[in-house]
């Protein structure tokens, strides 16, 4: 009997395409020898960013506590207790480009503020994998036609399909505040503007197809 011959290929897609969404943290610090008045504080500067942050509406996606620490600061030797020191963090998921630099350097003006970020993203459900996904097997398909075609045959049926993978891979940030932690010089922050980075989406496929007997040119 003899065997049925086939194709192996792969498909393979990059897609360059925008970011959808902006993700940056703030932390807030503060420091007392009272460790109620440190833990006042503390929550004093934690609550400040959250109202800043609803003031951005719909321009927010999610706002999430990150880490919260608080600890007592002892001598360097012994276990006397100096003071108490503590910090929050708030991971914001940003929509609008629009207005994040200028929310980011709202946060960093504020008292014993850092900022970091932002760090660009693509939704984990975001249309843009599909497609990416769709024309990797379109690829394939055109791939085993063109192989077929060499051999004088046709492609006749799919006989297996797997995904190699589909990853999102941002870059990392290059340009414009990494982090910030400052207090500005009378008057408002200075504007500040972000450019959005280009995400790269590979999506890759394998697959087998059935083909017509092959007719070779004889020697």
């Amino acid at each position: 009997m003899t065997a049925q011959p086939f194709v192996l290929v792969r498909g393979e897609v990059v897609r360059e395409v925008p970011p959808e969404i902006a993700r940056f943290s703030v932390t807030v610090a503060a420091r007392d020898k009272n460790r109620p008045a440190a833990l006042s504080r503390l929550a004093e500067r934690s609550e400040a960013v959250r109202a800043l942050v609803d003031e951005y509406g719909d321009a927010i996606e999610r706002r999430e506590t990150g880490d919260l620490w608080v600890r007592p600061e002892l001598k360097r030797s012994g276990e006397k207790v100096t003071g108490y020191a503590g910090s929050a963090t708030t991971v914001v998921t940003v929509t609008d480009f629009g207005v994040l630099g200028e929310l980011m350097l709202r946060l960093a003006d504020q008292d014993q503020a850092t900022v970091a970020g932002p760090w660009w993203e693509l939704r984990p459900g975001s249309p843009v994998h599909r497609e990416a996904r769709r024309a990797a097997v379109a690829e394939a398909i055109a791939r085993a036609r063109e192989y077929a075609d060499a051999l004088g045959a046709e492609v006749t049926a799919l006989l297996h399909l797997s995904d190699a993978g589909l990853t999102a891979q941002p870059l990392m940030m290059t340009r414009a505040a990494h982090t910030m932690g400052y207090r500005a010089a009378g008057g408002a922050p200075p504007e500040l503007e972000l450019d959005p980075q280009v995400q790269t989406v590979h999506a890759t496929v394998e697959a087998r197809f059935a083909i017509t007997p092959p007719r070779l040119a004889p020697e």
